[in-house]
């Protein structure tokens, strides 16, 4: 007799879900006795940061989309736990997977474990420590009710076992989002060659940055005095494209609506500096050895800071000053290497679940 396949259940939500599921999706659909069902929360649903990523990485076409749509915590989780239970009561899986920080993750991990589906989250283990943090509240959320663990970094598989959790459960694989930089880094690298690195990339999107207009406009002219001498490009997110004032810009800012993953990063090689809060982007820019300044208070990836070009400043902007002195100085600390950060972390992942999970 034919045996039957097993099923997984990949979810995905927002920008970051869907670059870190390129190289992913492809080494769990080459596994023939697993069937993978791709579900689409739609937490993030406009043309700029939903579709162009699909289109321009040719994922395949989700097979189930939640329209969770935009809304406040508790509107987006229940609309995605509402509608994940529908698709579970038609097509129950064996496991779960769940990627990153975003609402999705723990919206579907919760259903999922509740449905009595095992649960495995991809980027585990990350802590801020910073519970003010919407983010960390759903890493640690997630983990607390993950069967298996897959890690990005070794202080991640640290927290994990201070936090009790079974070393046998954690698998240490390096990171996805990786394998689609390195996939992809010939592309951006040789279709970009006519870009000066005479300019600042700028990436702000959580909302002690950039929900108060007036503490936004404060930051973005302290950037601009900061790197008087630099062209600054800003994609700004949709929402945060809409209140910025644009004739009250400064001149050497450039307010441009949010870029596809490859004009993105051909803007990030070629770029003197990156000033962000996003943890990814820091990692991003930590592996090509871009300097990074991070506008917060703490990051859950130390590893940018002690081994990659990560600086963090808070709201300490007067540092903005001696950071761009270090950076036309050439000053700037190199990075060192990250482990298992080598483009197989997709498959390392895909072997484990074929493997040691779906036996």
């Amino acid at each position: 007799m034919k045996q039957a396949k097993k099923k997984i259940h990949i979810i995905v939500g927002a920008r970051p879900n869907f670059i870190k599921l390129f190289n992913l999706i492809k080494c769990l659909d080459k596994i023939k006795n697993i069937r993978v069902f791709l579900i689409h929360t739609g937490q993030h649903y406009s043309l700029d940061l939903n579709k162009i990523f699909f289109n321009e990485l040719k994922i395949r076409k989700p097979d189930f989309q939640i329209k969770s749509g935009s809304g406040n915590h508790a509107e987006q989780h229940a609309k995605v736990m509402i509608n994940y239970q529908k698709i579970i009561n038609n097509h129950k899986a064996d496991l779960c997977l769940v990627i990153g920080d975003v609402n999705s993750t723990i919206s579907c991990a919760l259903i999922a474990k509740k449905n009595n589906i095992k649960v495995a989250h991809i980027e585990s283990g990350l802590r801020s420590f910073d519970n003010s943090m919407p983010e960390e509240i759903n890493r640690v959320l997630t983990d607390s009710i993950s069967d298996y663990h897959f890690v990005t970094l070794k202080s991640a598989y640290k927290n994990l076992i201070n936090e009790g959790v079974k070393k046998n459960k954690i698998f240490f694989v390096g990171n996805t989002m990786i394998d689609t930089l390195m996939y992809y880094k010939d592309h951006f690298v040789k279709s970009s060659s006519n870009l000066k690195k005479k300019y600042v990339l700028i990436t702000l999107h959580r909302p002690s940055n950039v929900d108060n207009i007036k503490k936004l406009n404060l930051l973005l002219k302290k950037i601009s005095m900061a790197f008087q001498d630099f062209e600054i490009i800003f994609p700004a997110h949709p929402r945060t494209f809409k209140q910025i004032n644009k004739k009250r810009m400064d001149e050497n800012i450039t307010l441009i609506k949010p870029m596809s993953y490859l004009k993105f990063m051909k803007c990030m090689f070629y770029s003197s500096c990156v000033i962000t809060d996003s943890g990814g982007i820091s990692e991003e820019s930590s592996f090509l050895n871009i300097p990074c300044i991070t506008i917060r208070a703490n990051t859950e990836r130390p590893e940018t800071i002690n081994l990659g070009t990560n600086v963090l400043i808070d709201n300490n902007l007067g540092n903005l000053n001696i950071l761009k002195k270090r950076l036309i100085n050439k000053k700037w600390k190199k990075t060192k290497k990250f482990s298992k950060w080598d483009g197989q972390a997709s498959k390392r992942i895909a072997n484990i679940i074929e493997n040691k999970i779906l036996l």
